[in-house]
């Protein structure tokens, strides 16, 4: 057997099809038997997986708050007065609490790249993040709409709910939708060039906030 016809056939055997008579596919007796035995920590400590979260979150360089349901717009308030931004970009979805007086925060109409450029921020929900990693997942749900609102302006922050909060990258995958438009972000968008000089807001955000929203 060439390794063409043993890569084939092992991609044959995981997806369950098997060549049969006049070259037509036919269903595998062994469909779905490729063993998937992915490392979990799925009795991993709230309070640890936090901590570990915000952790690195910080060695990115992303500022991170934490807060309560109940303090969630004071901290909201405090972030965009600090950094000073006045009109924001949100989901169509997303159910934010009173903001401060002075911030605007103007539904996404699909505006062009060009008028997201003139926000002074985004503010998204996420659909999942992942603590070893410090990384954070939208999937474009009504809550984190288009992926360009997310890229675009210079300020993103998120809020992400304490229960959504996993360990590893398996845990996440499973919370996840394979048929949405994913974005994962570790870290504010950061690049280096050849003589590895760091530029920040290459390919997103320059600025990544989060804030964590624990329980009472």
């Amino acid at each position: 057997m060439s390794a063409r016809d043993e890569v084939l056939s092992r991609i044959r055997t995981a997806i369950g099809n098997t060549p049969g008579e006049g070259g037509k596919e036919v269903t595998s007796p062994r469909a779905g038997a490729v063993p998937h035995d992915y490392r979990l920590r799925r009795d991993a400590d709230p309070g640890e997986l936090l901590d570990l979260f915000a952790g690195r979150l910080a060695d990115y360089k992303a500022t991170v708050r934490r807060t309560t349901p109940s303090q969630l717009a004071a901290a909201i308030g405090e972030a965009l007065t600090q950094r000073g931004a006045r009109r924001v970009v949100v989901p169509p979805g997303l159910d934010l609490p009173t903001l401060p007086a002075g911030v605007e925060a103007v539904a996404d109409a699909q505006f062009t790249p060009a008028e997201l450029d003139t926000f002074d921020g985004t503010i998204t929900a996420v659909a999942a993040a992942i603590a070893e990693t410090g990384t954070i997942i939208l999937d474009g749900s009504p809550d984190q709409g288009r992926r360009a609102i997310s890229l675009v302006p210079d300020y993103l922050l998120c809020i992400v709910r304490a229960s959504q909060v996993v360990a590893l990258l398996p845990e996440a995958i499973t919370r996840l939708r394979p048929d949405r438009p994913q974005t994962w972000i570790s870290g504010p968008s950061a690049t280096v060039d050849i003589e590895f000089e760091r530029v920040e807001g290459v390919h997103g955000p320059r600025t990544l906030e989060v804030i964590i929203v624990e329980p009472s």
